[in-house]
């Protein structure tokens, strides 16, 4: 994501571009072990994975949109192997979880035209079909845990619907459901919980097609 929002910042400002490409050069070859996946998370300084963490279900597709954002012939290498790990899941990639198809419609609009982000596009929608909840306009947190649900998580949703383009009605009722419900929990006060609302309600530079005029 950081990678993103440099692509996105150069868009305004250029020199922001080459920073963008040389970090992504800097950190692929200890995040991708070509072949087999995207360790999820590192240690600060990339000498091996965070403890606890493996490979990352989705990391591949987040690696080659934030690649592609920054350059694709400059990244080529990169992205040639970002893809070769998409090729190898996307026909079976099935995700269950209300973040990860939030975010799986987001990766997708930007690319729409490739097979993997057409068919995971409809995988998502029907799996999310399944999963609202209305009364009172929610999105559980997995098929089967209707009872189960996050602000934020339901925020990255919300994002994801816009970018696909569909259910604007959906995303007006999760927003206004979620400006008074609270969780009773840190995720009251945590920040993803806020900065994903300001996302849902103001998605501008995240999705594809925007004005990246200055505005000054």
């Amino acid at each position: 994501m950081w990678l993103f929002a440099l692509a996105r910042l150069s868009d305004l400002k250029p020199e922001y571009r080459a920073h963008g490409i040389a970090l992504a050069r800097a950190i692929h070859p200890a995040f991708v072990i070509p072949g087999r996946g995207v360790i999820w998370k590192m240690e600060e300084d990339l000498s091996g994975p965070y403890p606890g963490y493996g490979l990352g279900a989705m990391d591949a597709y987040d690696g080659y949109v934030a690649y592609r954002m920054l350059d694709d012939d400059a990244l080529a290498p990169e992205i040639a192997e970002m893809r070769a790990l998409i090729e190898r899941d996307w026909r079976t990639l099935n995700v269950k979880q209300d973040l990860g198809l939030g975010m799986m419609l987001w990766l997708a609009h930007f690319f729409l035209d490739e097979p993997w982000a057409a068919v995971q596009t409809r995988r998502a929608l029907r799996t999310l079909d399944g999963m609202w909840v209305d009364p009172p306009g929610y999105f559980c947190r997995a098929p089967g845990l209707r009872a189960t649900k996050f602000a934020f998580t339901n925020y990255g949703i919300s994002l994801g619907l816009q970018a696909a383009d569909v259910w604007p009605e959906r995303v007006t009722h999760l927003n206004a459901f979620f400006e008074t419900w609270r969780s009773g929990d840190a995720y009251d006060r945590e920040a993803i919980t806020w900065v994903m609302a300001c996302t849902s309600h103001l998605p501008g530079a995240f999705l594809s097609q925007i004005n990246v005029e200055p505005k000054f």
